[in-house]
C-alpha cells in the first residue's frame, strides 16, 4: 500500500475526500468553527507543494431532497481559499459535464471543490457506479476524512476500489488512527477514560470495550443518573433510560469482577427546570428530590474526578459532564478540562474524543493544552467500540 509521504503527486490530479462538514452560524451565515478545514490543510498543501492539483470531495449536513442552498459547499469556498492561500474553484455539481471539464483543466497547484456529495442519494447508499463517476476526477485517491470513516458511503469506501495502486490515507487520517491506537493498544497506566453525555445507550458499547483496557472509568453527564437509578438512588426528574437499568447493573458488576474502578459523580448541580436561568442547588446525586434534575456534576465530584485524572498516565475523554452550553452548568466540564490539561502538563497522554468534548476544550481555550483533539466524534467512538471503520478498511484492501 502507498504511503502519503512517499507517493509522488507531481503532475497528478488528486481526489481528496475531506470532512468539511463545518458548523455555520445561522445569524451571520459564516462558519463558526473552521477546525476541520485547518486540520486537512497540511495534507492538501503537501500535494500542492509537490506540483499536484486537488479535487476536493465532502459532504455537508444531511440534505434529504437533493440540492438545497442551505447545504451547498459554495458557502465555505472562500474559507477554504483563505486557509490554503489558493483561490479555490467551485463546481456546482459532482458528476456533471461542467464538473468534469473543470477537473480536467486543473493545472499543478490548483484546487477544485466539488458540490456536496450528499446531494446524490447514491452517496449514502454506497453506490458503486456513482463512485466510478467520481473516480473520473483524478489520477489518485486520498482519504483524509476521519470524521466520516465510519460511514460506508460511495466517496469514503467505494471510490478507493477504482485506485487499487493509488489510494492512501492523508496526514490527518493517519494522525487520528495513530493517536487512537496509542490509547487503545499502547496505553501507559494508570489509564482513565472519561465517558459523558446524555444517554447510556449511546455509550454502552464504548464502556463495555473500555472495561477490557482501562483502570478507571469516570462517568458524567445525564447518563450517570441511569447508573444511580440502577443502584437504587433517588434521581428526581433527571434523565433516566429505564430500559438501560439492567445494562448499568451488569456494567457495575463486570467492572467489580475485572478490577476496574467506576467513578460516578458524588454530587450534582440540580435545577428545577432545563433552562439557563433555572433555580439551582447542590445535592447528592442519589438524593435528588422530585421536580429537580441533575444538569452538571457538583464540587465534590469535580474534586474526586480531578484527583483520579492527576494520577493518570493516559486519558481518553468522550462526552461532557453536564449541559456546558449553559453557563450555569459549565463548571463540571470546565474543571475536568482543566484537570486533563494539568495531567497532560504533568506528562500524561490525553486524547479528546471529538464531538462535544472537542467543542468543550475549544470553548475553554484548552485545545493546545491536551495531547490530541480528534476531529471525528462518531468515527472515534466506533473505533473504541472495537468496530472496523469502512473508510480505513477500504484503503487497506
Amino acid at each position: 500500500m502507498n504511503t502519503f509521504q512517499t507517493y509522488s503527486f507531481t503532475g497528478k490530479r488528486t481526489i481528496v475526500r475531506v470532512d468539511f462538514n463545518v458548523p455555520m452560524d445561522k445569524s451571520t451565515g459564516l462558519i463558526s468553527d473552521d477546525k476541520r478545514i485547518r486540520a486537512a490543510a497540511p495534507t492538501l498543501k503537501h500535494i500542492l507543494d509537490q506540483g499536484g492539483s486537488v479535487v476536493l470531495l465532502s459532504h455537508f449536513g444531511r440534505p434529504k431532497n437533493g440540492p438545497e442552498t442551505i447545504f451547498s459547499l459554495e458557502q465555505i469556498c472562500a474559507k477554504v481559499s483563505e486557509v490554503l492561500g489558493v483561490k479555490v474553484k467551485f463546481a456546482a455539481d459532482c458528476i456533471s459535464h461542467e464538473a468534469f471539464l473543470l477537473s480536467k483543466a486543473l493545472l499543478p497547484g490548483e484546487v477544485l471543490l466539488l458540490e456536496n456529495v450528499r446531494f446524490y442519494k447514491e452517496e449514502t447508499s454506497g453506490d458503486l457506479s456513482f463512485a466510478e463517476k467520481l473516480a473520473q476526477h483524478g489520477d489518485c485517491y486520498v482519504n483524509d476524512a476521519f470524521g466520516a470513516a465510519h460511514r460506508a458511503h460511495a466517496s469514503t469506501t467505494q471510490l478507493a476500489t477504482f485506485f487499487p495502486n493509488d489510494k492512501m490515507a492523508g496526514l490527518l487520517m493517519n494522525a487520528e488512527i495513530e493517536n487512537a491506537k496509542k490509547v487503545l493498544h499502547q496505553a501507559e497506566r494508570p489509564f482513565t477514560a472519561i465517558v459523558g453525555g446524555a444517554k447510556v445507550s449511546d455509550k454502552v458499547l464504548i464502556v463495555e470495550n473500555l472495561l477490557q483496557i482501562a483502570n478507571h472509568i469516570i462517568i458524567g453527564g445525564g447518563m450517570a443518573y441511569t447508573f444511580y437509578k440502577a443502584m437504587g438512588g433517588q434521581i428526581g426528574a433527571s434523565l433516566c433510560e429505564t430500559e438501560r437499568i439492567e445494562t448499568c447493573k451488569e456494567i457495575l458488576e463486570r467492572a467489580k469482577k475485572m478490577g476496574v474502578s467506576i467513578h460516578l459523580p458524588i454530587d450534582a448541580v440540580i435545577a428545577d427546570r432545563f433552562a439557563p436561568d433555572a433555580n439551582t442547588q447542590i445535592a447528592s446525586s442519589d438524593q435528588i428530590e422530585d421536580g429537580w434534575m441533575g444538569l452538571d456534576i457538583g464540587p465534590k465530584a469535580i474534586q474526586a474526578f480531578s484527583d483520579v485524572l492527576l494520577q493518570s498516565k493516559t486519558i481518553l475523554w468522550n462526552g461532557p459532564m453536564g449541559v456546558f452550553e449553559m453557563p450555569a452548568f459549565e463548571a463540571g466540564t470546565k474543571h475536568i478540562a482543566l484537570a486533563v490539561a494539568q495531567a497532560t502538563q504533568n506528562g500524561a497522554f490525553s486524547l479528546i474524543g471529538g464531538g462535544d468534548s472537542a467543542a468543550a476544550v475549544q470553548h475553554f481555550n484548552l485545545s493546545a493544552e491536551v495531547s490530541y483533539v480528534s476531529t471525528g466524534g462518531g468515527a472515534l467512538l466506533e473505533y473504541f467500540e472495537g468496530k472496523t471503520l469502512p473508510g480505513v478498511q477500504a484503503l487497506e484492501a
